[in-house]
């Protein structure tokens, strides 16, 4: 079994996007167009290393260190409070509407 420190299980983040909220401004993609595109129906998806967009509800991808600021500025300036990023170990929310 492999032992993970912490400061390598802090860096294991996710992303994803609640369709529901979203509002189609960009303002995620603008900040990191390599995590997050706008697709035709206007709404904003997380996208995966193989640049294909993630539809599914609730679909989410890692997020890069050396983008985790673009995907941070993305969640607080996103109109839609609608970008999520979480521990992929727990799911525990740590950036966006509903971290603590």
């Amino acid at each position: 079994m492999a032992v993970t420190s912490g400061a390598e299980a802090a860096e294991q983040l996710e992303v994803w996007i609640d369709q529901d909220l979203c509002t189609g401004d960009g303002i995620c993609v603008q900040y990191a167009p390599e995590v997050f595109e706008l697709d035709i129906d206007g709404l904003a998806y997380v996208k995966g290393e193989d640049d294909e967009l993630r539809q599914q509800p609730g679909a989410s991808v890692p997020v890069p260190l050396t983008l985790l600021q673009d995907v941070v500025d993305s969640v607080r300036e996103c109109p839609g409070d609608c970008i999520h990023v979480r521990r992929a170990a727990d799911r525990v929310e740590v950036y966006g509407p509903d971290a603590d």
